[in-house]
C-alpha cells in the first residue's frame, strides 16, 4: 500500500509531499520533498491508495450561500444588525471545525473563509478538479481516495507534541520515532523532517491517510454527511500509532 501526505501551501515552495510504502508490518518513507507543484501532487495521489491533504477541502456552506446571495443582490437574505456574532461564526467555521473545537480542547482549525488558509484552499480546489478529471474519487467527506488531514489533531490523538513546533521550535521527530519504533523507517529523509515542519506535517498526513485506509479515523454522522461532502471533513485518528502497520 502507498499513502500520500500533502502539507499544502498557496505556493509550491512551502508545499511538502510525502509518500509512505507499507508492507509486512512496516512503513518506509519512500519519498519526501519540498517545493511540490500541482502536477507532482496529482501524479502522487493518483498512484496512491489513500492520500491525506492538510488543507480545507471546502468552505462553510452558510458562507458560500451568503456570497451567492450577495452576488445576485439578494441583500434581504442577510441578517439584521445585532444578529451578527453567531451568524459570522457560521460564516467562518465549518461543521468539521466545530467538531474539532469541541472534541480537542484548545485546538481551533484556521478559518478557510476568514484567514490566510483561503489562499491554499483555492489551490486545493483546483487540485481536486484535476484529480477528478483524472478519475480519482474526491469525496470531500473522506470516503474516496482523499482525506482532509489535520496534523495537529492527529498528533494530539497519538499523544505527541501538537503545538509549538513550528517556526524556530524543535520539530518532534524523535518523539515520533520513539512512539512508532521499530516499524517506521524515515531513512534518508529524517534530517529534512528535523529542519522542516512542512515536511514533518506531510509525513503525519500520510500516516493519517493510512489510518483512514484502515477505517480508523472519525467519520461524519448520518446527519453530518451531506454538509461534509460540501465543506470537507477532517479525519482524526481513533486508534494509536501501533494499530497502523
Amino acid at each position: 500500500m502507498l499513502t500520500v501526505g500533502v502539507d499544502l501551501a498557496a505556493g509550491d515552495e512551502r508545499t511538502a509531499l510525502a509518500v509512505l510504502h507499507w508492507e509486512s508490518g512496516r512503513a518506509f518513507v519512500q519519498s519526501l520533498q519540498l517545493g511540490a507543484d500541482d502536477r507532482t501532487i496529482v501524479a502522487a495521489i493518483t498512484s496512491s491508495d489513500k492520500a491525506g491533504i492538510d488543507c480545507a477541502l471546502g468552505w462553510p456552506e452558510p458562507f458560500t450561500q451568503m456570497v451567492l446571495a450577495h452576488r445576485y443582490g439578494h441583500v434581504r437574505s442577510l441578517p439584521e444588525p445585532g444578529l451578527g456574532s453567531a451568524w459570522r461564526r457560521a460564516m467562518v467555521y465549518r461543521t468539521t471545525d466545530e467538531v474539532i473545537r469541541a472534541s480537542i480542547p484548545g485546538l481551533i482549525p484556521l478559518s478557510v473563509s476568514a484567514d490566510r488558509l483561503a489562499h491554499a484552499a483555492m489551490r486545493c480546489a483546483a487540485l481536486l478538479s484535476m484529480l477528478a478529471t483524472a478519475g480519482v474519487d474526491v469525496d470531500r467527506a473522506g470516503g474516496g481516495r482523499i482525506l482532509e488531514a489535520y496534523p495537529s489533531a492527529s498528533l494530539h490523538r497519538w499523544g505527541l507534541t501538537h503545538r509549538g513546533y513550528k517556526g524556530k521550535h524543535e520539530v518532534p521527530v524523535d518523539a515520533l520515532v520513539a512512539a512508532t519504533a521499530p516499524w517506521l523507517d524515515l531513512g534518508a529523509f529524517e534530517p529534512l523532517m528535523h529542519t522542516s515542519h512542512d515536511a514533518f506535517d506531510a509525513v503525519i498526513a500520510a500516516l493519517t491517510a493510512r489510518a483512514a485506509a484502515l477505517e480508523l479515523v472519525t467519520r461524519p454522522s448520518s446527519t453530518q454527511l451531506a454538509v461534509a461532502r460540501v465543506e470537507g471533513w477532517i479525519g482524526v485518528p481513533t486508534a494509536p500509532l501501533s494499530a497502523l502497520p
